[in-house]
């Protein structure tokens, strides 16, 4: 289990009424104890809530990602672009600064991804820290008729 300290910015997953999950950002405001609950201050509220800490995930490149209705939206080559901006607006309100990107696509440079897999597509490539990303929409492995799209670390160059 990660410890937390004062300050640190969090990852805060929950589930939605719809199913569906919902991810807040925010710092912890204190620490109760090794193992105990957490008082975290949530973006965009005035008072902090007390959490399980087991809830709370360290913001990371890798953990910042969308789940989002409607696995049709891999089938559209400009909505599958749309989908690169959509997590940079995502990575951005986690707090995370990303350096450069670069939209992955057909020889004519159109940005409309790459089908690495059967799965889904890479769409882009983007800089973080230093780090080389791989920017991947795919299925949801867990939720039906849903995309997932997350950051990773390059596993082979993609063209």
């Amino acid at each position: 289990m990660t410890r937390f300290h004062h300050g640190d910015r969090i990852r805060y997953a929950s589930t939605g009424d719809d199913g569906y999950p919902v991810v807040r950002y925010g710092f912890i405001g204190g620490v109760t104890g090794d193992h105990g609950p957490v008082v975290v201050m949530l973006d965009g509220e005035l008072g902090g809530d007390v959490v399980d800490a087991g809830t709370l995930q360290p913001v990371h490149i890798s953990n910042v990602t969308l789940t989002l209705k409607g696995s049709d939206l891999l089938d559209d080559p400009s909505l599958r672009q749309a989908l690169a901006n959509m997590w940079v607006a995502e990575a951005e309100s986690a707090g995370l600064q990303i350096v450069a990107m670069h939209l992955l696509g057909a020889q004519d440079g159109n940005g409309h991804g790459v089908r690495d897999s059967s799965e889904g597509y890479a769409i882009a490539e983007l800089s973080s820290a230093g780090q080389q990303y791989t920017l991947r929409a795919s299925l949801c492995p867990t939720m039906t008729d849903a995309i997932f799209v997350q950051a990773q670390l390059p596993h082979r160059h993609v063209l």
